[in-house]
């Protein structure tokens, strides 16, 4: 296999993996803690390969997702070009920022994201979630750098197996 397909397969089976861990059940109980998967790994092939990802990429990620998990049609979309946007911009920062730091700064984008869907949920009349609503961010800030170090580690292993 060459490095291009290699690539591209790493590329589609972590957004993949991503979508089924985001429609992974859970109970009631623990639902406020499962983060947004599909943000994570975006934010990270943002980072790493921006020339993949970019803001009409993130609106058919988050048209797939919203057909996928039955939400509003557009809310994941909006979310994920508004996290793109983000993420393309300051992407020279966050690259090279230490992992703490990268962790906060992914921190402040899930909870970014978090205001855009209350703002969403607002202009549809939806009432105002309880606190449980805030915690997945946290997790997700939790989730990152193992996130980033699998993916980058994946990345890792394919360019040494082509040397």
């Amino acid at each position: 296999m060459n490095r291009r397909r290699a690539q591209l397969l790493i590329f589609s089976c972590s957004f993949l993996l991503a979508f089924l861990l985001q429609l992974a059940p859970l109970p009631a109980t623990f639902l406020p803690f499962k983060p947004y998967w599909v943000a994570l790994v975006m934010i990270y092939w943002a980072i790493e390969a921006p020339e993949r990802v970019g803001l009409g990429f993130a609106f058919l990620l988050g048209l797939a997702g919203d057909i996928l998990t039955g939400q509003l049609l557009g809310e994941q979309a909006l979310r994920l070009i508004v996290l793109a946007f983000i993420v393309l911009r300051f992407r020279s920062r966050l690259r090279f920022f230490p992992m703490g730091q990268q962790t906060l700064a992914v921190l402040a984008l899930l909870l970014n994201d978090r205001i855009v869907v209350l703002m969403v949920r607002g202009f549809s009349g939806d009432p105002i979630p309880t606190f449980g609503f805030w915690v997945a961010p946290v997790v997700g800030m939790l989730a990152w750098p193992f996130v980033f170090l699998l993916l980058d580690d994946v990345r890792a292993r394919l360019r040494a197996q082509e040397s």
